[in-house]
C-alpha cells in the first residue's frame, strides 16, 4: 500500500494520482488534505512518513506547491527518505542509490502525466543493494 498526502497547492495532483495508481492496480490509502482551502503541508507529510516508517505501508508520495516544504516535513520523521524529483532519471536514481522511500512531487512543478511518469518509476525500481549505496545510506541514518 502506497500512503499519499498533500497540501492544498497537492491536491488535484493526488486526486490524478491516486486515480492513476488504482488504475495500475496499486492501493493508496490517502492522508489527506481533501480540499484546496488553506491548510499547512507539515501535518501531511508528517502523516505520510509516520506510516511508511511504521510499516503501515511500503512507500510514500508526498506533493505540495513546490515539493520542497512537504519533503522536508517528512524528512524530520526517523527512518524516512524523502526524495524530491522532477524527472523519471531523478526518481529512478533515488530509489537505486539511496533506496528512498517517500517521493514528494511539486504539483507548480511538474504537470499531471510527468508526475504520473515519476511515480510510476519511483514504485517499480528497487534498491540495487550495492555495498557503497548501503554504506552511504547508514552513513545518513547515522
Amino acid at each position: 500500500m502506497i500512503a499519499i498526502g498533500c497540501d492544498h497547492g497537492g491536491y488535484e495532483l493526488k486526486k490524478f494520482l491516486i486515480g492513476h495508481l488504482k488504475e495500475k492496480g496499486i492501493e493508496c490509502k490517502d492522508y489527506g488534505c481533501d480540499s484546496t482551502e488553506s491548510c499547512d503541508y507539515p501535518e501531511y507529510g508528517r502523516a505520510v512518513a509516520k506510516a511508511v516508517s511504521s510499516g503501515e505501508c511500503e512507500k510514500g508520495i508526498v506533493i505540495c506547491s513546490t515539493g520542497i516544504g512537504i519533503s522536508i516535513a517528512a524528512n524530520k520523521v526517523k527512518g524516512i527518505r524523502a526524495a524530491l524529483c522532477t524527472n523519471s532519471l531523478m526518481a529512478r536514481l533515488t530509489r537505486e542509490h539511496n533506496d528512498a522511500n517517500v517521493l514528494a512531487l511539486g504539483a507548480y512543478i511538474v504537470g499531471p502525466q510527468l508526475a504520473a511518469d515519476i511515480a510510476d518509476t519511483f514504485l517499480s525500481t528497487d534498491f540495487s543493494q550495492g555495498e557503497r549505496h548501503v554504506r552511504r545510506i547508514g552513513k545518513i541514518e547515522g
